[in-house]
């Protein structure tokens, strides 16, 4: 089964440690995050791999060349302009068959096996992975009413949200929906099938997820993969030997 996954992203909010270095190669622990997801695929059985690349696409390639070191088939799919998030999925052949994409820089215990699985079931053209994500508002929250008196003061409220992991399940029928849109991110994609009477089922595992987008993000990653790095690599996907 082949997996695109999306690398080819500035990672700005990252700077500076991504004004000469690709958010997917920042380590988390003694491995880049991407090399995380990747032992994580494989050891789901999902071996062939597509990396979207662009800014610094360069380093990538040449750290995880054709993927025979991590035991998978990587290529590489260059973008010569920025596409968006949806974009690059365009310009990729042979997506003929069911298929992951995913950022290429999440830590997630997420079960990709029973996320497909779900996805066939339904029989839906696409699939959402969800998350769970709370946020604190560190400050008093007023509501007033419509003649400006108090009505609620609720300090530092706590949200719950159900948010998009930045991981889908696609039928080869979405390439319909990209090719020659251009520029193109894939929340629009999702709300174009929406409105095209096809919306996409979501897929719930309250599993572990964290993205590094942020420089707090990637601190909480790195703790989170130090203090439970059996769950986020099994034995199978450790480094070379460790499933021997």
């Amino acid at each position: 089964m082949k997996a695109v996954i999306l690398a080819g992203g500035k990672g700005t909010r990252l700077a500076p440690y991504t004004t000469v270095f690709p958010k997917p190669l920042m380590p988390v622990g003694d491995m880049p995050i991407l090399e995380i997801m990747i032992r994580q695929l494989r050891h789901r059985g999902i071996t062939e791999l597509i990396l979207c690349v662009g800014y610094l696409g360069a380093l990538l390639e040449a750290y995880f060349g054709n993927g025979e070191k991590l035991g998978v088939n990587i290529s590489y799919s260059y973008e010569s302009e920025p596409l968006g998030t949806a974009g690059p999925i365009g310009l990729i052949s042979g997506l003929d068959e069911t298929f992951f994409v995913m950022n290429g820089d999440l830590l997630t215990t997420l079960d990709y096996s029973a996320m497909l699985r779900f996805h066939r079931d339904h029989g839906r053209i696409a699939t959402i992975g969800l998350a769970d994500k709370t946020v604190t508002v560190d400050l008093g929250v007023v509501e007033t009413s419509p003649d400006h008196a108090l009505t609620r003061y609720i300090e530092k409220p706590v949200l719950q949200y159900k948010v998009s992991m930045g991981i889908y399940v696609f039928e080869p029928g979405i390439l319909g929906y990209i090719h020659g849109k251009g520029r193109l991110d894939l929340p629009d994609l999702v709300m174009h099938l929406v409105n095209d009477g096809k919306p996409p089922m979501t897929f719930d595992s309250h599993c572990q997820w964290l993205d590094i987008g942020r420089v707090e993000d990637y601190a909480s990653a790195t703790e989170a993969f130090a203090r439970d790095r059996a769950l986020f690599l099994p034995a199978a996907g450790g480094r070379p030997g460790d499933d021997r």
